[in-house]
């Protein structure tokens, strides 16, 4: 054999072994690279798809807890205000209570006041009538002028 044929049966058989790598092993490689190629596509849409889920569910979140920010704070709000109406409240029947006490206190001096008063009227008169007796050098009888006696009192 020469060499042309030698070369032309190499040629042949590269051709054969071309023809038969394209028509029966790149088809399952292409294949197999497409479906890598389409999983890998799919794969980062998803991560896309995932990132815009996140940001939303993050804005989601960001929006609840503003929201339970505020409604704690009302709360807190709610709760001071009623805290100084209890307080006002209290205070309010503090004073009442004391206004009561001192009213009763004033009412029970004024009392005793009176009834010093009688009683000091009673010794006055009682010595009014010593005094008289002392004058008279006789005895005054006091049921038998019990009317001048009150009198004399109410004077006093």
């Amino acid at each position: 054999m020469n060499l042309n044929s030698t070369m032309f049966v190499q040629a042949i058989v590269f051709l054969i072994l071309a023809f038969s790598i394209a028509k029966f092993v790149w088809p399952p490689i292409m294949g197999a690279l497409d479906a890598r190629a389409k999983k890998i596509a799919e794969g980062l849409a998803a991560a896309d798809q995932g990132k815009l889920a996140m940001a939303a569910a993050e804005k989601r979140v960001q929006a609840e807890l503003a929201g339970a920010r505020d409604e704690g704070q009302k709360r807190i709000a709610d709760a001071e205000k009623r805290a100084q109406m209890v307080a006002d409240e209290i205070k309010a029947n503090a004073n009442a209570e004391a206004a009561r006490i001192v009213a009763q206190a004033k009412a029970d001096a004024e009392q005793q006041v009176t009834k010093a008063r009688e009683e000091l009227r009673a010794q006055v008169a009682g010595l009014a009538v010593k005094g008289a007796e002392q004058i008279l050098k006789r005895e005054v009888n006091a049921s038998a002028h019990a009317d001048l006696l009150s009198q004399l009192a109410t004077e006093l």
